[in-house]
């Protein structure tokens, strides 16, 4: 027999009272996710409409390509990107932007970032004088190029993603600085639609995120995306939706709300001076983008300064996706483990009056989606079937609970894309939405569940107290939509 159910049901029976503990407390957290979701679409739908309203009622170029235009600088923290750094500095250095200034950071990589950014953009030693307004590891070499004034390259020795953007943060000179992974590109146009905001309320905004969309199988030369297309693979594809799912409705509602607690780290720009306040990024964790964000909002609420934050669906980066379930276990492991690290960091916000909305809204979100959400779920898959086999749960309500659960599922990936369709328009043929509407079925039956054992091996890796981030092999984004990556 497969299964011993006189002991089965012996334990069960001596358990009751945990097990149907546990159970409500498993069906409690789904049900208030399930909640969060219906509450966040139609607050999507509404910051949506209302920043598309606003781009078609005045020329966005008009009105940012102007005397007044903000200066920006743009950092590119980099740890072993050869693969892609050439083409991200061609996309920074291509960007639409009246005054701007990029900053690589050589964060001591071992491959050949180096040598490739040197070769390509005809690098020399130079000097820059810069203040230490906030901590990092010695620099090395400073070096300029003679073909554009505005690339700066700094080489130091290795200390961590948020060690090398602190490092960027003392050698720039602007107000704003924008943060872009080194295995990303910005479209040209990108910076001018983020920037806005810092435009329409000069006095408050402090920061802003863009959106971060999947590059594979698109077709990339010379730092541009000549043609938007999906990637051929099921992990990039899966990612894709993810990307849109994520952004387009949890980051557009919670910006709607006044809770925005992260701004991707591949693209996000910040107020400098407000930065350098709060002593920069911290290098004690890996999710350094959501520790930034929840660190300024930690310190202006105690200041009780008026701010603002937000997220605006239309600059996109691109990036590249994992394209083996190795690097995206370990990626989303580290995700889990990064979001954790700052909760508990700053736990003391939770429900907090003191901290406003993100005390009350945007910490208890971080705890129902972040902490709980994974331990739930993979519970879940463990306790459901017991319950069946012991007796304890009736075939007709197992199969209505999965049924529903994988339904609620698909079809708020299904209205994600509808919302980008109806407004953004980014998916480019609608053979390509079937696809991602194909993915958004197929997920739900086993890459959901295997992501949620990535994320709890996120929960063990923070319990363990590790602190590496991790390295992640790069295969570049200089390929075109037709090309494997098998020939590069």
């Amino acid at each position: 027999m497969p299964y011993n159910l006189p002991a089965l049901h012996e334990f069960m029976s001596e358990h009751q009272i945990w097990v149907l503990g546990v159970s409500w407390w498993i069906l409690c957290v789904g049900i208030v996710h399930n909640l969060i979701y219906i509450v966040q679409l139609p607050l999507a739908w509404m910051e949506l409409r209302n920043y598309s309203q606003s781009e078609d009622s005045e020329s966005s170029w008009e009105m940012l390509v102007s005397d007044i235009t903000i200066p920006v600088s743009l950092l590119v923290p980099a740890y072993n990107e050869e693969a892609g750094i050439v083409q991200n500095v061609q996309a920074m250095l291509a960007l639409e932007y009246p005054d701007v200034e990029v900053i690589v950071i050589n964060d001591g990589s071992k491959d050949c970032t180096l040598e490739r950014l040197i070769e390509t953009f005809s690098l020399k030693p130079a000097t820059r004088a810069f203040e230490t307004a906030v901590p990092h590891a010695a620099i090395r070499q400073v070096y300029g190029s003679p073909l554009h004034s505005q690339l700066h390259v700094i080489d130091k020795e290795n200390g961590g993603k948020a060690d090398a953007i602190n490092a960027g943060i003392n050698f720039s000179r602007n107000p704003l600085f924008c943060v872009v992974d080194g295995d990303s590109l910005l479209e040209s146009a990108a910076l001018l639609r983020a920037i806005r905001p810092f435009m329409e309320d000069p006095r408050r905004m402090v920061a802003v995120g863009g959106t971060i969309r999947v590059a594979n199988g698109c077709d990339i030369r010379a730092g541009q995306v000549r043609k938007v297309a999906m990637a051929k693979s099921f992990l990039p594809l899966v990612q894709s939706l993810e990307y849109i799912r994520a952004f387009l409705v949890a980051r557009l509602a919670l910006s709607r709300l006044g809770v925005l607690t992260i701004i991707s780290g591949a693209f996000g720009i910040f107020r400098r001076n407000i930065a350098v306040e709060v002593g920069g990024l911290s290098p004690d964790t890996v999710g350094e983008d959501f520790e930034l964000v929840v660190k300024i909002h930690r310190y202006l609420r105690e200041q009780k300064r008026e701010y603002a934050m937000r997220y605006v669906p239309e600059p996109v980066c691109w990036t590249e996706a994992p394209e083996s379930w190795k690097q995206l276990g370990r990626q989303r492991a580290r995700w889990e483990r990064g979001a954790l690290e700052v909760f508990f960091k700053y736990g003391d916000m939770l429900m907090n009056p003191k901290y406003g909305r993100i005390g009350m809204v945007g910490f208890t979100y971080s705890l129902l989606i972040d902490v709980l959400g994974p331990t739930a779920e993979v519970l879940g898959y463990f306790l459901v079937p017991l319950l069946y086999i012991s007796g304890m749960l009736s075939t007709d309500f197992m199969l209505a609970f999965l049924a529903l659960t994988f339904l609620f599922g698909i079809f708020i990936s299904a209205i994600s894309l509808i919302l980008e369709e109806m407004e953004l328009h980014r998916v480019p043929r609608a053979r390509d939405l079937l696809t991602l509407l194909g993915v958004a079925v197929i997920e739900n039956f086993g890459y959901r569940q295997i992501n949620n054992i990535w994320r709890l091996r996120g929960w063990w890796q923070f319990l363990m107290g590790k602190r590496a981030w991790g390295e992640m092999k790069r295969k570049g984004l200089a390929r075109t939509a037709d090309q494997p990556a098998s020939a590069l």
